[in-house]
C-alpha cells in the first residue's frame, strides 16, 4: 500500500525545514483611517487605499503593500477557500492542488477560479498566469528545488504570503487560524470582513465544544497514512487541539513535532477508541485505509479498530484555514454522539 505513504511524507518534511523561520505578524505602516473594504482602488490603479501601505512579517519575509493585490494565484486549496470566505473570489486568477471536497457554499466559487495544475504548479505556470501575489498553504507551495522558491518570485517582480503553519517549529492551534484570516484581511483591505468571519468561527467552534464539555475524553490515534509505520499528527497539531475541543485526546500528544512517524506496536499500546482518519487525494481513499487497518491482525485487539469507531475528516479541515472551526463539531459528534441527539 504505497499510495498511502508518500504526500504525507512530504508534507511532514516540507513543515520541519521551515522551523528556524518566525511567526507572521502584521504591522501597520504609514496609512491611516479605516481600510478599503471595497478594494476598488486596487484595480483602478488610483490613489493609495485607506490603510495602506501595510508592511506584513510573513515567516522572515517582510513586504509593503502599497494596495490590496489585485490578481492572486494560490497553491493548495485552503487559502483558496480562505479567500473565498472573505469574499475575494475576483482577485483570485488560478488555484492549484485541490486536497479535498469544497465546502458546499464556497463549491461554485471554486470551480470558478481556472485549477493551474493537480499539484503544485510549475514556475512558469504560475509567472504565465501574471499574479502580483502567490498564496501558498503548505511549504512545498515556495520549493526552492522545484524553483519556486519566494526569492525567484520576487526576482520576478511577484510577492508571495505563507501559511503561518508552516512558518516555524511551534505547536499550531486555533489562534493561528484567527490570525492567519485577521491577516489575510489586513492585507486585502478587508479587516472588517475578517473580524466577522473570525466571529462567526470562534461561535462554531465554541458551541461545539460547549456541547460536550465535561464528558470524558476519548483516546482517539490520528491515521494519516503509512502501512510500515504510521503517519500521525503529533502534539503540535492543529488536530491535536481540535480534538481536545471536541472531547478528545490524541495519544500520541508526546510526539513533539506536527505529523511525524510512530510504530504499529506503539498504536497498539496506546489502545485508542476512535481512529480519525485524514482524508486527502494521492493518499489513498477513506474505505482503503479503513481496510487496510481493519486487516491487520496486531491491531484486531485495539478498541477503535475492534469497534469500528472511526470519524473522517478532510485534510483541510485539519489546516490554518476556514474549515477547522467545522471540525471541531464534526469530531465531537464523532466522539460523543450522544450529547447531539
Amino acid at each position: 500500500m504505497s499510495q498511502l505513504f508518500t504526500p504525507a511524507r512530504t508534507r511532514g518534511f516540507l513543515r520541519a525545514t521551515a522551523a528556524a523561520v518566525s511567526l507572521t505578524s502584521v504591522l501597520l505602516t504609514a496609512g491611516c483611517g479605516s481600510s478599503d473594504e471595497s478594494g476598488g482602488d486596487a484595480k483602478t490603479g488610483a490613489s493609495v487605499p485607506a490603510g495602506f501601505p501595510v508592511t506584513i512579517d510573513n515567516c522572515g519575509v517582510r513586504t509593503t503593500y502599497d494596495r490590496p493585490p489585485s490578481r492572486v494565484v494560490t497553491i493548495h486549496q485552503h487559502p483558496a477557500e480562505l479567500m473565498l470566505a472573505l469574499g475575494l473570489k475576483d482577485r483570485l486568477v488560478g488555484t492549484a492542488f485541490p486536497d479535498s471536497a469544497v465546502l458546499p457554499e464556497l463549491k461554485k466559487d471554486y470551480e470558478s477560479v481556472p485549477e493551474l495544475a493537480e499539484r503544485e504548479p510549475s514556475f512558469e505556470t504560475v509567472l504565465d498566469a501574471e499574479p502580483d501575489l502567490v498564496y501558498g498553504g503548505y511549504g512545498s507551495a515556495f520549493d526552492e528545488k522545484e524553483g519556486r522558491s519566494r526569492k525567484a518570485f520576487a526576482d520576478a517582480g511577484i510577492d508571495t504570503h505563507l501559511n503561518r503553519e508552516y512558518c516555524g517549529e511551534k505547536r499550531v492551534t486555533m489562534k493561528d487560524t484567527y490570525d492567519e484570516i485577521r491577516t489575510i484581511g489586513t492585507l486585502f483591505g478587508v479587516p472588517d470582513r475578517a473580524d466577522e468571519l473570525v466571529a462567526d468561527l470562534e461561535g462554531r467552534a465554541g458551541k461545539a465544544a460547549g456541547k460536550v464539555e465535561g464528558e470524558p475524553e476519548v483516546p482517539v490515534f490520528v491515521y494519516d497514512s503509512g502501512d510500515k509505520s504510521a503517519f500521525t499528527a503529533g502534539g503540535k497539531s492543529l488536530g491535536t487541539e481540535l480534538l481536545r475541543l471536541a472531547g478528545g485526546d490524541n495519544v500520541f500528544t508526546d510526539l513533539d513535532d506536527v505529523f511525524g512517524d510512530v510504530s504499529w506496536e506503539q498504536v497498539v499500546d496506546r489502545k485508542p477508541e476512535v481512529i480519525a482518519i485524514y482524508d486527502y487525494a494521492g493518499a489513498g481513499s477513506v474505505e482503503e485505509k479503513k481496510e487496510f487497518l481493519l486487516s491487520q491482525p496486531a491491531l484486531s485487539d485495539v478498541p477503535a479498530v475492534r469497534n469500528k469507531r472511526f470519524v473522517v475528516l478532510p485534510l483541510t479541515a485539519t489546516l490554518v484555514g476556514i474549515r477547522s472551526a467545522y471540525a471541531v463539531e464534526d469530531l465531537a459528534r464523532g466522539l460523543h454522539p450522544e450529547s447531539f441527539r
